[in-house]
């Protein structure tokens, strides 16, 4: 996947700041350049460090101070801000330069520049292609989900993390539209090569399926600009008689409105949310009008995360939907960006989120109504066929 704003005020740094459910540093890099990896579910990684407290944050004025006086000495204001970051313990906050940022914005706006690619790891190491955007340079390329990456622009991919391999296809200094980069692939038992231009692409965040025997699958890739009333349109658009399969595995979370206006497709107005800013408690509320009569599956993993746990809580706590699969990630941190003295951003963490129950979820992740390691989707429909939809 390539590529939050709130009801309370307007997203980004150019437009004031904003509260964000915001997609991590490796998450913003994957959204950046149309890849994300999902979890194996047998083999989770440490998803929740002892070592590391969930409360833990910068002081903002201490990471704005630091900025300065690096800059004052003739050293870089952001890795003295990043160093201010890291050793506060703030497991979600970052820094970018302004380049990155924007970067960022544009890809919660769903556009991002890439190739057009989705890449996971296998267990042995290798890095597959697992999706290719429609229209896009890699599809033109001839490039296929079940390719095998094996060089970009000449560096040995194999057995590295998927976020390595993403920095590769962006390039250097998140490269702009125009720019080439050399894909080494592999089919069977036929090797080549593919130099492919980057371009300036939108984001697939929402896609709609209708399956066999009653049934609609909305899946949300992640909740970018525009997602929650595509969400909303998809529910009113779907046959009558179809149930509702909701697919927010590997959604890493994106703009908190969206998600609020993703989740009222499935409520009549209520509670979505609470939150902590600084200490002060503020509420998220579903718009009125949702769609509440037909049954609703939700689909989780552990690459559900931020925003996407946010609907995820609410459908599960507000008994509108049956959850399946596995435990979510556990972002439930509420991040805020700021500028520095020499123009970089710093996004830290201000407070976190609970769900209509009280709920924590920031290092806990929310726990599916039925835990399925194999042939999720299908023991969803399964579900969903029970409740009453389709047959």
């Amino acid at each position: 996947m390539q590529g939050p704003e709130d009801s309370l005020q307007p997203r980004g740094i150019r437009r004031g700041a904003a509260l964000t459910l915001v997609f991590a540093t490796v998450l913003a890099t994957a959204v950046a350049t149309g890849s994300w990896e999902r979890v194996d579910e047998k083999q989770p990684p440490d998803r929740h460090p002892a070592s590391r407290s969930v409360a833990a944050t910068a002081d903002r004025e201490a990471v704005a101070d630091a900025a300065a006086e690096a800059m004052a000495d003739g050293k870089s204001g952001k890795e003295a801000a990043q160093e201010v970051v890291s050793r506060s313990g703030d497991r979600w906050g970052a820094v970018y330069d302004s380049g990155e940022y924007e970067e960022f914005e544009q890809a919660l706006d769903g556009e991002y520049t890439g190739v057009g690619l989705w890449v996971k790891r296998t267990r042995e190491g290798r890095i597959e292609v697992s999706r290719v955007q429609p229209g896009g340079p890699a599809e033109r390329a001839g490039v296929r989900a079940g390719d095998q990456l094996r060089t970009i622009d000449g560096h040995r991919v194999e057995k590295r993390p998927v976020t390595e391999v993403v920095k590769l296809l962006r390039g250097k200094k998140a490269a702009k539209p125009g720019t080439w980069v050399a894909l080494g692939l592999q089919r069977s038992t036929r090797a080549w090569s593919e130099t492919v231009q980057r371009a300036r692409l939108d984001t697939e965040a929402v896609t709609v399926e209708r399956l066999a025997h009653g049934a609609t699958l909305i899946k949300v890739a992640s909740f970018t600009k525009g997602s929650g009333e595509q969400v909303r349109e998809a529910v009113k658009k779907a046959p009558r008689d179809h149930g509702l399969l909701l697919d927010l595995r590997g959604n890493g979370g994106g703009l908190v409105t969206e998600a609020v206006t993703a989740a009222s497709a499935f409520l009549d107005g209520g509670l979505v949310a609470t939150y902590d800013v600084h200490g002060e408690q503020r509420a998220l509320y579903a718009e009125p009008g949702g769609d509440t009569e037909r049954p609703v599956v939700a689909l989780v993993d552990g690459g559900t995360m931020s925003a996407a746990e946010l609907v995820t809580g609410a459908l599960q706590d507000r008994g509108r939907a049956v959850t399946v699969g596995s435990r979510t990630f556990g972002k439930g941190s509420v991040q805020m960006p700021s500028r520095l003295p020499d123009g970089s951003v710093a996004e830290l963490t201000v407070g976190h989120y609970r769900t209509p129950a009280g709920r924590s979820v920031d290092g806990r992740g929310i726990s599916p109504d039925l835990s399925v390691s194999e042939k999720a989707q299908q023991r969803a429909q399964t579900v969903l066929s029970g409740l009453g939809g389709g047959s």
